[in-house]
């Protein structure tokens, strides 16, 4: 390793950084505006130029590495100063000539509080310029609806353009003309394709590239920051929720290096416009076929009548994508006692949690582990849809360690090269017996990876295709002491949780496919929502239906009672995503009228059922979920499941299947959940993506 001296101070690092880092690891601050970690180096600003003893000039440290550096005379380390004169007059040059074509208008700038250039023109640049000449004048362009440019304020230091094609594969972005002409641009003016593009607003520096939504709503020092988590997917994003009084005003990313780095998707950034559209917010009764407002007691007792007069064997309760674990718990033990055996959290269809235990719902590998994988198989699965950021993994995996990628399900663009293996289920038998070549590359990987998309698992024949996807991890050696590549790819934040706490039916109870098909047949009375809006409403028949969730949405606009609930940011609770690990969710605003958090609203109901919860506050009801799932209580840690179900669930391979090919349940990245249709965010966007698809299939 390596040996230095940075500033007087002899430090050893890793072979193969550059000077940036080591100094980042001396605690020497370096300021920088194209260096970025997660990126390739350009050494476009030079704003980090340093003086290494020995060399003639100063160097830009992001691009000098430290294996690059000669020893003194003497054979001592090299020395690197970061604070003599010669340092300090090179930065103030380089801030100068920045400044010379900005047009400092950080008064105006959404940019302003929150940039790079203000806070390094403060703490490295001279406090007048030389320059008078006119400054350079570019035209804004557009690139979408999400992202506003004003590139007049641009640097030049491409990180959007390295972004665009590094990280979310999609590269719209690009610098045309030279030195002074120099422009970034999508050339042709259109709109970005990514389902990643807004992380560029975070990646820019300066002003260029700000949030087109959020343009002159706030300030930062106006809003009241909140760690949260994301319920738009189940990979769980970090992410912080900025609110003035109770409205959101933006959603940005925190730093996870397990889950989703320093990325999230642009459904969760953008999506908080649906958080105050058609809510739900004062409980309604449908009377002579129109819903009108109604107070919870009234909703409360018409429910208690409803329910009295029907046999448990006629009552069932779905809960959707969105949920919590606590009211998803609060759910099953109301309709446990209530006598009630037809609960199900899986609204999909899918016959996950039968069989296996943990292990056969899990994406086993975690979602960290994809860095390691070397060759990964996809069945029924378009991650780029149902989970963006662990598709940025994905495409890491096969930028960094090359590796190789199948797919057998539908064919979408997924941003990296991958081998076509067909449609359905038969390609996967092809490769189970041993008709195509891909075998081979699973057999010889150290480290395969299969993953199992809800296009796979959410249909009638979806055990035994899980079953035969155990089975071929199993005989490929892919589950060992070390390394478990089996893994299942939900798309619902609420299923893993649903699942861990038992939130499926019981003895002699229905899943969710035969609730619906009870409901048409006229089989069943009462049908208990919590906030399912995928299912098929139209074969609900004359059941009577209570909806409890956030926005009117499907499930709404069927039900006989509405209970108006609160969305993922109006609550606290835990979402476990889909590599099984609990977090918790912060509150960080409070649902609007009337409506309350879910489990509040169950708690209440279960009094005037007559079969009261026996937990008053969030703290008792948490209690009671870390007794039935101790393994909940260790948060933001993931409890590794026991492989040995898998051998079980592999004895389901035998299963008949369907010869149907896999379709992707999510046909619209965009419009995927209720908070989601109820943006005109993401309906804009969903426009241009299916304008876009069209003209390409035209072409």
């Amino acid at each position: 390793m390596p040996k230095l001296i940075i500033d007087s101070r002899e430090v050893e690092v890793e072979n193969g950084l550059t000077v940036l880092q080591a100094c980042e690891l001396a605690g020497v601050e370096i300021p920088r505006f194209c260096y970025h970690d997660r990126l390739t180096i350009a050494g476009n600003c030079r704003m980090c130029l340093v003086e290494v003893k020995g060399m003639p000039k100063p160097q830009a440290s992001c691009a000098l590495s430290v294996n690059d550096l000669r020893p003194g005379p003497n054979g001592e380390p090299p020395e690197v100063i970061t604070r003599s004169k010669t340092v300090k007059k090179a930065r103030e040059g380089v801030m100068e000539f920045l400044l010379i074509n900005h047009p400092l208008d950080c008064p105006i700038c959404d940019q302003g509080g929150e940039c790079d250039l203000q806070d390094q023109a403060m703490a490295y640049g001279v406090d007048a310029s030389r320059y008078a000449e006119n400054k350079r004048a570019v035209e804004d362009k557009y690139i979408g609806p999400l992202v506003k440019t004003s590139m007049n304020r641009c640097i030049h230091c491409t990180r959007c353009v390295r972004f665009s094609a590094e990280v979310a594969g999609v590269p719209d972005l690009g610098a045309i003309g030279r030195g002074e002409d120099m422009e970034i641009t999508t050339y042709l003016e259109h709109a970005m394709g990514s389902e990643l593009q807004g992380n560029v607003i975070d990646l820019c520096p300066v002003g260029a590239l700000t949030s087109k939504p959020y343009a002159f709503q706030a300030r930062p020092w106006e809003l009241r920051k909140t760690e949260t988590i994301d319920a738009m997917d189940a990979v769980g994003s970090n992410i912080r929720v900025d609110c003035r009084g109770r409205e959101v005003m933006r959603i940005l990313p925190r730093l996870n290096e397990d889950i989703n780095e320093e990325w999230i998707s642009d459904k969760t950034r953008f999506v908080w416009d649906g958080l105050r559209t058609q809510r739900l917010d004062r409980p309604y009764i449908r009377e002579n076929g129109r819903l009108r407002p109604a107070n919870w007691s009234q909703a409360f007792n018409l429910i208690a009548e409803r329910i009295g007069a029907a046999s448990p064997d006629r009552i069932a309760a779905i809960a959707g994508d969105l949920q919590a674990v606590e009211e998803l718990y609060a759910l099953k033990d109301l309709m446990t006692r209530l006598g009630v055996a037809s609960v199900d959290c899986r609204q999909d269809g899918s016959a996950l949690g039968e069989a296996g235990g943990r292990a056969a719902y899990l994406f086993n590998a975690t979602i960290a582990g994809i860095d390691e994988a070397d060759a990964i198989l996809l069945i029924g699965t378009n991650p780029r849809k149902e989970a963006a950021i662990l598709n940025a993994r994905i495409r890491k995996a096969w930028r960094q360690r090359k590796a190789q990628i199948g797919l057998i399900g539908e064919r979408a663009d997924l941003a990296y090269d991958y081998a076509y293996l067909g449609a359905g289920p038969e390609s996967l038998d092809a490769i189970m017996q041993g008709e195509h070549g891909f075998l081979d590359v699973l057999r010889s990987a150290k480290r395969p990876l299969i993953i199992l998309g809800a296009a796979a698992t959410a249909r009638p024949d979806g055990k035994a295709i899980l079953g035969r996807v155990a089975k071929l991890a199993l005989d490929l050696g892919a589950v060992k002491d070390d390394w478990n590549g089996f893994c299942v790819l939900h798309d619902a934040a609420a299923r893993v949780g649903g699942l861990d706490i038992g939130c499926v039916p019981g003895e002699g109870g229905r899943a969710t496919p035969a609730i619906l098909k009870a409901a048409e047949a006229g089989e069943l009375d009462v049908l208990f929502l919590l906030g399912a809006d995928e299912i098929d409403t139209s074969k609900l028949g004359n059941t009577f239906v209570i909806y409890q969730g956030s926005h009117g949405d499907r499930g709404a606009h069927r039900a006989d009672v509405i209970l108006p609930g609160a969305t993922y940011t109006e609550k606290s609770g835990i979402y476990v995503n889909t590599e099984g690990r609990p977090q918790v969710a912060g509150r960080a605003s409070f649902p609007p009228g009337d409506a309350r958090e879910d489990w509040a609203i169950l708690r209440a109901l279960s009094d005037v059922l007559g079969k009261t919860l026996d937990y008053n506050n969030l703290d008792e009801l948490r209690a009671r979920i870390y007794e039935a799932a101790p393994h909940l209580a260790e948060t933001d840690m993931i409890v590794a499941a026991d492989p040995a179900g898998l051998q079980a669930l592999g004895q389901a391979a035998a299963g008949s299947i369907d010869k149907a090919p896999f379709a992707s349940r999510i046909r619209d990245f965009y419009l995927s959940n209720p908070i989601a249709r109820a943006s005109k965010i993401m309906a804009e966007c969903s426009a241009l993506r299916q304008g876009a698809e069209r003209l390409v299939a035209a072409e």
